[in-house]
């Protein structure tokens, strides 16, 4: 076992690479926006918000090829198994004030290792919120992060710069398997600097201060939406008028990731500015958007399929695409049954919906390797080698194929359903028609 948890060790590289390279498998695009902003040798914290459990962490550790450190809740450290293999992981614990105070006292072990850890040029990760939530907006920050940070400085004294960088993770869709993930990198907060121009400040002051700072750093690089009654209804908004902004921008302005957040958050503005300036008329729009919320989930209708204009041309070509590819995908669902049954039924264990993606992760990292194997020796026991080995190269995508597949086919369903669901489409075009008559 390593001596100290930053100290290198080949396994966990090789582990390291591995789960970048599935990772970038799970997700159909993966964008990391801003990476300049990353001063080169230095201190460096990352504060990414925290939206969907372990994939959060996943997609921070795959920003470059450095190892990094990360802490998680220190329940899940109580079996001494479970504790050496998160070690291992490079991951230590930490008590939440919800844990009690006596508990949280036990952190000034946690918060020495880290400083320890960027002491040695090694990065380190701690989600600020402390908890995940499935939402587009950001809930209070904690204040170990800057504990950790405050103590790391005095340890590095003038050895080397420390930041706390803060990183915006947008998903396309928090619970379904390959989507896709934005990772903007905001202004970093150079703690010497703080320190050095606040001389006047107590710590607890300066972790105040810093606390502030990061918290509206980490919402201009998300999709934040002010967790309030009318949460749902600025989201769904965002979803049914984004692409038109999008339409409306230049290319230069950005991957299609970055339009996309872009467009939102404009939306997400422009209604806002609304409420403060026209309340009742904002608040007739976001009910609008609430009841066509509504209706659609009723439907069982994707707000993908209300995004498209003429849905009727969209299920044709889906329709299409399907059938000439069902040759492939039938006989290879039957053969990824056993990964995704097996992901059911853990999620089935564990309520907490958003760690569906994690799941499927985890069981896509242990079991498909394992069922290739099988297949691979199997094919190649009843079958020439020249047809042993074409099986075994058209198995290989054939997981994350099947996803795509089922998911066009979910979507064709939808884009049917809303063809034929003439109240929800009058909805829909009223509530664009509100939205342009009093925002544009």
């Amino acid at each position: 076992m390593r001596l100290k948890i930053q100290d290198k060790d080949f396994v966990y590289s090789l582990l390291k690479k591995y789960s970048d390279f599935l990772l970038h498998r799970a997700y159909k695009r993966i964008e990391y926006s801003g990476i300049e902003k990353i001063t080169q040798n230095s201190a460096v914290i990352y504060a990414p918000n925290h939206t969907n459990a372990l994939m959060d962490a996943l997609v921070v550790l795959a920003i470059d090829e450095k190892p990094k450190v990360f802490v998680a809740r220190a329940d899940i450290f109580k079996n001494p198994k479970v504790a050496r293999f998160l070690y291992f992981l490079r991951i230590m614990p930490i008590m939440r004030s919800r844990d009690g105070m006596e508990e949280v006292r036990k952190n000034d072990a946690t918060i020495h290792k880290a400083a320890d850890v960027l002491k040695d040029g090694v990065p380190f990760c701690i989600l600020p919120e402390g908890t995940h939530r499935t939402k587009h907006s950001l809930l209070p920050l904690g204040k170990g992060i800057f504990r950790i940070a405050l103590e790391a400085q005095e340890l590095l004294k003038d050895e080397m710069p420390l930041y706390i960088v803060p990183l915006g993770l947008e998903y396309g869709s928090y619970f379904r398997f390959r989507s896709t993930v934005l990772m903007r990198v905001g202004d970093p907060i150079n703690v010497k600097d703080v320190i050095n121009n606040h001389p006047d400040l107590t710590k607890p002051e300066l972790m105040n201060l810093m606390k502030a700072d990061l918290s509206d750093k980490m919402k201009d690089i998300i999709l934040y939406i002010p967790d309030d009654q009318w949460y749902e209804s600025m989201l769904e908004l965002t979803r049914i008028e984004t692409r038109k902004y999008m339409l409306r921008m230049p290319f230069r302005s950005g991957s299609v990731l970055v339009r996309r957040e872009m467009a939102s958050k404009r939306i997400v503005s422009d209604v806002m500015k609304l409420r403060e300036e026209h309340r009742e008329e904002a608040e007739s729009l976001l009910e609008k958007a609430g009841e066509l919320k509504l209706r659609r989930e009723e439907s069982g209708i994707s707000v993908m399929s209300m995004m498209s204009r003429v849905p009727v041309l969209t299920a044709m070509w889906r329709g299409v695409a399907l059938l000439l590819t069902g040759v492939y995908t039938i006989p290879m669902g039957i053969l990824v049954l056993p990964v995704v049954g097996l992901s059911s039924f853990l999620h089935k264990k564990m309520p907490d919906y958003a760690f569906i993606n994690s799941i499927r992760f985890v069981t896509q990292l242990l079991l498909w390797p394992l069922l290739l194997v099988i297949y691979g020796i199997a094919s190649f026991f009843f079958l020439d080698w020249e047809w042993a080995l074409a099986f075994c190269i058209l198995l290989i995508p054939a997981y994350h194929w099947c996803h795509d597949a089922l998911r066009s086919f979910r979507l064709l369903v939808s884009d049917i359903k809303l063809t034929s669901d003439r109240k929800l489409r009058r909805m829909l075009k009223d509530c664009r028609k509100m939205y342009n008559d009093l925002i544009g």
